[in-house]
């Protein structure tokens, strides 16, 4: 094939995107000077981050502090059985394989596990951020980051059948913040609960089709209601909020200080002296439903779970989770944070 055939191929490479009329040439164009952060490269980063690579968008920055397992293969859609033979870090893995899709679009991989300096880093010239993570605590970060830098975000998020999403417009929207207590934005985990990779598809279709839409100079076109179905009950609800902004959230109210930037309300990690474990404190005040955890944890077939009235001590392979009504948690046999935080979101959420 000559460079020439080549260049014009290329130049079809988004002609029925272009004919779309709300997108056209001049949305096209917006959208390859666009510049999007994706943090989380699970089933819902490898789902946004291919369907936006494939749209041209011009820059694409996908963080994670994981590597590829097996047990991913079934939903999370760039990556392959080599990559988890390897146990590749899956931001690497996605640079690969996106830039396999598309070599026109600048896609960096960054590995680590993003906290409030490394967010404060990545989100420098994004024009929005999409939120593909695991865990509340990191979603709070996003959102204040987001409220600071007047960056938009789009929450997604899916367990079992069931999926959910909102446009954060600061400004314009409640955060995330206000939703807290409002709306029922968390629960199970998918390696308690299971899922099924249809209710990955349909969060990851409404956040792109979200992201298009901004990118391209539409948000006019923008939902603006919170999406919550269940692809398997055939259940779908949409939800004005506009009702829960608060004028006196810390987050993005008049007097916002961005609480989740600050250390005193941060996840706190502590390695234990003289002892393999590691504590980890959650950001807020909680108090759980330890009979519920419990319950949850025994329907696994992957580790040993006991209770008393103050506590549930989940074993699996060489760890020992123990977490408490306050939502403490010590993971016992390993001095590793990163890797003490991993499993932690993956079986208490």
């Amino acid at each position: 094939m000559t460079n020439q055939t080549q260049s014009s191929e290329q130049g079809d490479r988004y002609s029925r995107q272009e004919r779309y009329t709300p997108i056209g040439k001049e949305g096209q164009h917006r959208l390859s000077n666009s510049r999007v952060l994706i943090v989380g490269a699970g089933a819902l980063g490898t789902g946004i981050a291919e369907t936006l690579v494939r749209s041209g968008i011009g820059h694409i920055t996908i963080a994670d502090r994981d590597y590829v397992e097996w047990s991913n293969l079934q939903r999370q859609q760039l990556y392959t059985e080599q990559d988890a033979t390897e146990r590749m870090p899956k931001a690497m893995a996605a640079k690969k394989r996106l830039s396999e899709i598309n070599s026109t679009v600048d896609v960096v991989g960054r590995v680590m596990d993003v906290r409030v300096d490394e967010l404060e880093e990545l989100v420098q010239n994004a024009d929005l951020i999409m939120d593909a993570t695991d865990n509340f605590d990191t979603r709070l970060l996003i959102n204040d980051m987001s409220q600071k830098y007047r960056i938009p975000w789009i929450y997604g998020g899916c367990v079992g059948s069931y999926g959910i999403t909102y446009t954060f417009l600061p400004g314009e929207t409640p955060c995330l913040n206000c939703l807290l207590g409002e709306v029922p934005l968390g629960g199970d985990t998918c390696d308690t609960s299971g899922i099924i990779p249809q209710a990955v598809q349909m969060v990851t279709a409404n956040q792109t089709a979200e992201a298009m839409k901004f990118l391209s100079g539409n948000s006019d076109a923008l939902r603006r209601k919170l999406l919550s179905f269940d692809v398997w009950r055939n259940e779908y609800i949409s939800i004005n909020v506009d009702g829960a902004r608060k004028e006196d959230c810390p987050s993005c109210g008049v007097k916002a200080n961005y609480p989740y930037l600050s250390a005193s309300n941060l996840e706190k990690t502590d390695v234990l002296c003289g002892r393999d474990t590691v504590q980890i404190r959650p950001s807020r005040r909680m108090k759980l439903d330890l009979k519920h955890t419990a319950d949850r944890l025994g329907k696994l077939d992957e580790g040993k779970v006991e209770a008393n009235p103050f506590l549930v001590s989940f074993t699996t392979g060489a760890y020992r989770m123990v977490i408490f009504q306050d939502g403490r948690v010590l993971v016992h046999g390993t001095k590793d944070t990163a890797e003490a935080r991993t499993l932690v979101h993956r079986y208490f959420g």
